[in-house]
């Protein structure tokens, strides 16, 4: 009976390392796919040094954990105690790093409302110079979402106007529209737009445009980040099992 059980938490541990084996393989190619993307959003995250930062995080997480899964499957498989001991040290510390990410990104949530980056729009925003990594990364936001300002239009009327933009009124000439939605895309009416044609601009804000293309993804990737965690959690108390069962 005990060869049984021993063999079932055996092969229980080498299912819960496969799942994190494939879980640490997405998170490589995501991060993989984040940093060389050529539609426009590594742009944005080259622009970002926070953004950066996570992709690249990202990218050594889904590499490590790629690694500890294939190494939790060996140890399982061969009933290796020192195997299993490094495998629940390694996922122990990786649990209670993303754990403590977690709580942060809970706490520092209010980072992330639409005041916020009103605020922070109006701050340091300076229309088209791309010498200034916000301005930059604004504006790439705005051409590649098709949208402008987090509200609308609206929030640019209170920033001071290049002095060769004579043209110029409250509208950025990232806020117009365009035929293909990239810095290389053409101007349906760049004239106009600036000197205020609405139909010739984006109306609608970005925070609303984001916030309705990735709210889907937000649910999914919560739902992954617990499942991932259980699965983290199971796989620690399976090698503990399996290394104290091992004679």
């Amino acid at each position: 009976m005990e060869g049984d059980c021993l063999s079932c938490m055996k092969y229980l541990m080498f299912l819960f390392n496969f799942f994190i084996f494939l879980g640490g393989a997405c998170l490589l190619g995501l991060g993989i796919w984040v940093i060389v993307d050529p539609t426009g959003f590594r742009e944005i995250v080259a622009a970002n040094p926070l953004l950066f930062t996570g992709a690249y995080i990202m990218l050594a997480m889904g590499a490590m954990l790629f690694l500890l899964g294939f190494l939790g499957c060996c140890g399982a498989i061969r009933e290796n105690k020192c195997l299993l001991l490094f495998f629940f040290m390694f996922i122990l510390l990786i649990f209670l790093a993303e754990l403590s990410a977690a709580i942060l990104a809970f706490i520092f949530r209010e980072n992330l409302t639409r005041e916020f980056f009103t605020k922070e729009l109006k701050k340091h925003y300076q229309r088209n110079n791309d010498t200034d990594v916000f301005s930059s990364t604004w504006n790439s936001v705005m051409i590649t979402f098709a949208c402008c300002g987090v509200n609308g239009p609206e929030d640019f009327e209170a920033i001071p106007h290049l002095p060769y933009s004579s043209l110029e009124k409250a509208t950025p000439e990232a806020c117009c529209q365009r035929e293909l939605q990239s810095r290389e895309g053409m101007f349906v009416n760049k004239e106009a737009c600036l000197t205020g044609v609405e139909r010739f601009q984006n109306r609608q804000g970005c925070y609303t445009v984001i916030l309705n293309s990735f709210e889907t993804y937000v649910y999914l990737a919560g739902a992954l980040a617990i499942g991932v965690l259980a699965i983290e959690l199971f796989a620690m108390i399976f090698a503990m099992c399996l290394f104290r069962g091992i004679q």
